[in-house]
């Protein structure tokens, strides 16, 4: 009885495996064969091309790292070599100008040191799957110094003159007069002054400021961190010298030589009559002299020799 069961759903089954069978290989087998092409198709884009390559790259830039407060004085290599190994495809893919080596030397104590650089200690931007197996150089040499600030003179630099029987009185006067600097200690220390850019002074017959004038470093490890400054120059007919003998107040057939240095237009006119002289002595019989000038020549003349006679 089993037997014949058995023998009943073999021969109930066969058909439907025969049906099953032809549905998969048989019926829209076109349709299926453009699938199974396709699959093959990404498979082999996927993994069928790819291809590892080893490549050497020169002239990478290095990038250092610094802490704040210290600075290279030294002036260590700039590009490296590099060899990358990878999907051939994705290393073609890699332009070299966006590449750059960096390097960590913020945890560095200032001083004379050998920097190593490996694949293990450097950072660089590559796509996945791609690796950074050497780096030539393998060692560099970088002085580390301290950074100090310190404030230091600046000096105005000037091109031009003023025109004929016009003359600069004295040094410019500086709108801030020194200015703060920033860089290496060894440099800073060393450093006395900076300078302005140059100012113009053709044509100039009168007092005028220079506003907002660029100051310069020589040094470009050095740091300005106030880069602006006005300069003010005092500008008049220049100046001669000029002698009077002058009477001593109260002492009337008593003179002295005085010199004064002015303009030449400010002494037409004036005699020495318009001057005078006190005369002043002290408990030792030594006697000062002080010259009394008229209103048109105080403040805008200099008494260069009053000399009793």
């Amino acid at each position: 009885m089993a037997s014949e069961t058995a023998k009943m759903q073999d021969r109930e089954l066969g058909p439907l495996v025969r049906n099953i069978l032809r549905k998969v290989f048989l019926e829209d087998w076109l349709m299926k064969l453009f699938a199974l092409a396709i699959t093959f198709a990404l498979w082999v884009g996927v993994t069928g091309l790819s291809q590892p390559t080893v490549q050497r790259m020169s002239g990478i830039p290095l990038s250092l790292r610094l802490s704040s407060n210290v600075e290279v004085t030294n002036s260590p290599i700039q590009e490296v070599d590099i060899v990358i190994s990878g999907d051939k495809r994705k290393v073609d893919q890699i332009v070299k100008n966006d590449l750059i080596i960096s390097v960590d030397l913020t945890d560095i104590l200032p001083g004379d040191r050998v920097v190593q650089l490996s694949p293990d200690n450097v950072s660089i931007s590559l796509p996945n799957g791609i690796k950074l197996d050497e780096i030539q150089p393998r060692r560099i040499a970088v002085k580390l110094e301290p950074v100090e600030e310190k404030e230091v003179a600046v000096n105005a630099v000037t091109e031009g003159a003023v025109p004929e029987g016009f003359e600069v009185y004295g040094s410019p006067t500086i709108t801030p007069a020194k200015v703060r600097v920033r860089g290496p200690a060894n440099l800073v220390r060393s450093l006395a002054s900076v300078t302005t850019d140059k100012i113009d002074l053709s044509n100039k017959t009168a007092d005028f400021t220079a506003r907002q004038v660029s100051v310069n470093v020589s040094n470009p490890k050095a740091t300005l961190l106030e880069t602006l400054v006005d300069v003010s120059f005092r500008i008049g007919e220049r100046r001669i010298e000029k002698a009077f003998s002058v009477p001593v107040a109260g002492e009337p057939r008593r003179r002295v030589n005085v010199v004064l240095y002015g303009g030449r237009s400010l002494f037409e006119g004036i005699t020495p009559e318009d001057l005078s002289v006190e005369i002043t002595k002290d408990a030792s019989g030594a006697e000062t002299s002080r010259v009394i000038l008229p209103s048109s020549l105080a403040d805008r003349v200099e008494v260069r020799r009053p000399r009793p006679q």
